[in-house]
């Protein structure tokens, strides 16, 4: 040890400080020459001459790009307000942080309190500014790292996506096969029940009919027990979301579809958070590839699917509205004059009667309600009337019409 590596000894007497830390929980496990050589700063520091030494390992499995919470860290940086540190031990700067923001605001604190950083290239000292220099140059290139890491990975990720070879998560009826790639799961009742949903909406237009049916006969749906290989699974009754995930997801048309969600960044606390799996338009979808493997069913019925689903939805500005349920003849097909807006139906009065009103809850007061058993009346007595010469050749026709438009 040099004179210039040897530290004052005030300094020796108070707390020496060992940060412990690595990026991910498969790191934790699978890393751990990069983990024992971390706990060996510890005979580094009593070589030093401290005592007095503590290991922060909390913030193992966390990364130190600033987007997630790091209690060790946080306790670090308390220690250091505190005054109790004397020197700071990492095995390198990226295991301090890997953003600007938490590495220059620890060697500020580290130079208010005259704390030293060390790692295995030597001492620095904080306060001396070719050091500040040489610490903040470290900061920079570790930060610098991180992104050159993340954006090769994504780059390479992308570009094996778009020949379809990446071997992303798929849905429950498919598995990826060492020599062949993507195909059907060779477990025939998993393939029947995927089908049954499609010829059941095929049948009845409507997500919530299928359900509904599904769920009155019985059916079951497989949920995975092992998410890692979706090789075990549990039947339970079928749900909503089962039915609706598999009606929407493009792997059932034999299409590849990558980049389908992305993430958003928010400032909390003065932290950046990120959230995933933000859903994406559909031409917003990075790669798209079409017959890439076997179908349950084509592309055709697929986008004819969408179309219904979105026809389907209710209350939607643009799209076909559909009555949903009790004795109001004209649910959802009336608006209000005044304001535009779609006349909700409420029920009142001993025998509930239909009542339409222009109102919502999180908008302004209603501009108006009436009763609705008159105007059902009118309107049924004015439409039985239209259509009473050829009641049963007009019904036909709409019906045919109907079916011409869901198979275009």
């Amino acid at each position: 040890m040099t004179n210039a590596d040897r530290l004052p000894a005030p300094l020796l007497k108070r707390k020496a400080v060992v940060y412990v830390r690595q990026s991910t929980q498969a790191q934790v496990q699978v890393n751990l020459e990069s983990k024992r050589r971390q706990y060996e700063l510890v005979d580094e520091a009593k070589r030093r001459g401290f005592r007095d030494i503590e290991v922060i390992d909390d913030d193992l499995g966390r990364s130190a790009s600033g987007a997630v919470a790091r209690p060790g860290f946080e306790r670090l940086v308390a220690l250091l307000c505190a005054g109790e540190v004397g020197a700071v031990l990492c095995l390198d700067a990226s295991r301090l942080a890997r953003n600007g923001r938490d590495w220059h605001h620890l060697l500020e604190l580290c130079g208010l309190v005259e704390a030293r950083v060390l790692d295995l290239d030597g001492v620095y000292d904080p306060c001396r500014p070719n050091d500040r220099l040489l610490l903040g140059m470290k900061g920079s290139i570790s930060e610098f790292e991180l992104n050159v890491l993340r954006t090769r990975m994504l780059d390479a990720a992308r570009a094996k996506a778009q020949r379809g070879e990446l071997r992303i998560s798929v849905p429950i009826g498919y598995l990826w096969h060492r020599e062949v790639g993507l195909g059907l799961d060779p477990n025939q009742r998993l393939q029947e029940v995927i089908r049954l949903i499609f010829s059941r909406f095929r049948e009845l237009g409507s997500a919530r009919q299928t359900f509904m049916s599904l769920r009155s006969e019985q059916v079951h749906f497989p949920r995975p027990t092992d998410r890692s290989s979706l090789t075990h699974f549990d039947w339970t009754p079928i749900r909503y979301r089962n039915v609706i995930s598999v009606i929407r997801n493009p792997f059932y048309a034999g299409a590849y579809a990558y980049g389908k969600s992305g993430n958003k960044t928010t400032i909390v606390d003065g932290r950046a958070h990120k959230s995933y799996k933000h859903p994406k338009p559909f031409e917003q979808w990075e790669v798209l590839l079409k017959g890439h493997h076997q179908g349950y069913i084509d592309w055709e019925e697929f986008e004819r699917n969408q179309q219904r689903l979105a026809a389907n939805a209710y209350g939607k500005a643009g799209d076909v509205k559909s009555g949903r349920g009790g004795r109001a003849l004209l649910a959802g097909l009336l608006g209000c004059a005044r304001c535009g807006r779609r006349l909700s139906v409420a029920y009142t009065g001993r025998t509930p009667q239909p009542v339409y009103r222009c109102y919502r809850f999180d908008l302004p007061p209603k501009c108006m309600s009436f009763g609705g058993s008159r105007i059902d009346a009118a309107i049924a007595k004015e439409v039985m009337r239209v259509v009473e010469p050829m009641a049963i050749e007009a019904a036909l026709q709409a019906e045919q019409m109907r079916m011409d438009t869901l198979n275009e």
